[in-house]
């Protein structure tokens, strides 16, 4: 078992001094929610900053049947990771960097829109941060192509219990609210308000 993350605060401190064989606990798996890409041959994954940990897994699974696109976008060089591992993944791979400072200068999303108006995709995945995942469902939404997002909300218990990762979802004519750790954490783009 690997894990991927980065280091952000006292808990991610506590798991980077961790050592091989040493134990820890984990809660897990949470919630229901999963890529749907079965069926699907041509994709494309959008991936920002510690968002992109959770699609590789996607990338790895889905390359089997569809052609994989993959954008990962990170603020700056220094905090890019997994680049040579997502390459072996994908068919058309295009990593950048907010302030250029490594691959193309921008951001992810922008490229992705390029490539849309070039060539259809059946699905877009996208986990990040939330401007970048807003900018992902407008542009879903925009030329009508399905898109599933992973939502990176703070779970506090991993049971529904503090109510700490609750968003808001249509549900017909009503807004109701789902917990990231029970019902997600993938959602689908449409009925998903961020």
């Amino acid at each position: 078992m690997e894990f991927a993350f980065q280091v952000k605060g006292k808990g991610t401190e506590i798991l980077k001094d961790k050592k091989e064989g040493e134990f820890i606990d984990i809660l897990g798996p949470l919630g229901q929610g999963k890529f749907e890409y079965e069926g699907k041959k041509n994709i494309a994954i959008i991936g920002g900053g510690i968002g992109i940990f959770p699609l590789y897994e996607l990338a790895k699974c889905a390359k089997n049947t569809a052609k994989i696109n993959m954008y990962l976008g990170f603020r700056n060089k220094d905090l890019v990771v997994l680049e040579e591992e997502y390459k072996k993944v994908s068919d058309k791979f295009v990593l950048t960097t907010d302030d250029g400072t490594y691959g193309e200068k921008g951001f992810a999303i922008n490229y992705l829109k390029e490539d849309l108006s070039k060539e259809k995709v059946d699905a877009i995945y996208a986990c990040g941060p939330l401007p970048m995942l807003k900018a992902v469902q407008a542009v879903s939404k925009e030329m009508n192509i399905p898109c599933q997002i992973s939502l990176e909300e703070r779970m506090g218990c991993g049971i529904g219990a503090c109510l700490g990762c609750a968003v808001k979802i249509a549900a017909g004519e009503e807004t109701v609210y789902a917990h990231v750790c029970k019902a997600g954490p993938v959602f689908d783009a449409k009925v998903v308000e961020i």
